[in-house]
């Protein structure tokens, strides 16, 4: 008896180990082939399919591309594994998500951006601009502040140079000499609102799923590169082969090649000049 309770002592033992040894052996990032890459439909899925994807699939990587039709679920399924990376929003708006919803998510590379522009059916140029003219904006506090800021570059408006640049509004301006009335509206409806009012900013992706051409704006804007768009991936897989890969992919010449060839407007981060 005592030698078959010592046998069962080893069998149960070898099981023990045998259990570490397969948890040891599950799927590790280093060796990670195949990805799952999100992005909202349009522009930015396009820039995945056309010149990020090749690039990985050259390095033996097989991609698998995840489209979106909102701004939450992207994120939503980054936090929870269910995507490797996503392509679609700035580091301010993925920060404030991240610490909204509890995620650890970290930018991997900023790549090229389509900006927001002032588009008009009415005038040909700012300098036309008349007084009491309509310009509708978006609604949000981000695109907002970015809209603003493009009025204050082209000597429009003037505000409070004290407030903080991500969250300036209406209330903080200060000069409005041409007494220009802003509409604020949501971002999709942008676009169509330049048959309604005399201008419209539009953000550059809603712009674009509504096939204007970027350089029919009268003027685009100077966007920092905390407002151009980055490859996502979670915190914890900065420092994973796939990651380093999908940076060494858009840092590479052939991807600057696919953006000026078929992303024309778009504006490049500081990293590429």
């Amino acid at each position: 008896m005592k030698k078959i309770a010592s046998l069962l002592s080893v069998c149960a033992l070898a099981l023990g180990l045998a259990a570490c040894g397969s948890d040891d052996a599950s799927p590790n990032t280093e060796d990670k082939k195949e990805l799952k890459i999100g992005a909202t439909t349009g522009p930015y899925a396009d820039m995945v399919k056309e010149a990020i994807k090749p690039g990985l699939e050259d390095l033996g990587y097989k991609i698998e591309i995840v489209e979106f039709t909102d701004y939450i679920q992207p994120n939503k399924s980054l936090g929870n594994n269910s995507i490797d990376a996503n392509l679609f929003q700035h580091k301010v708006y993925m920060d404030n998500f991240a610490k909204e919803n509890d995620l650890k998510l970290s930018d991997l590379i900023i790549v090229p951006t389509a900006p927001m522009g002032i588009y008009s059916n009415k005038y040909n140029s700012l300098k036309e601009v008349e007084d009491g003219t309509s310009l509708a904006v978006p609604n949000d506090p981000v695109n907002l502040a970015r809209a603003l800021k493009v009025l204050v570059d082209e000597g429009l408006i003037e505000v409070d140079p004290n407030v903080d640049p991500l969250k300036v509004s209406e209330k903080d301006v200060t000069k409005n000499p041409k007494n220009i009335q802003l509409k604020p509206l949501e971002s999709a409806q942008l676009p169509r609102a330049t048959d309604s009012v005399d201008l419209s900013a539009v953000p550059g992706n809603f712009a674009l799923a509504a096939k204007m051409d970027l350089k029919d704006a009268l003027v685009l804007e100077k966007m920092p590169d905390m407002y151009r768009n980055v490859v996502a991936v979670n915190t914890k897989d900065v420092d994973a082969q796939f990651a380093k890969d999908i940076k060494s992919v858009v840092e590479s010449d052939q991807f600057e090649k696919v953006i000026d060839d078929k992303f024309a407007g778009f504006g490049k981060p500081d990293w590429m000049d």
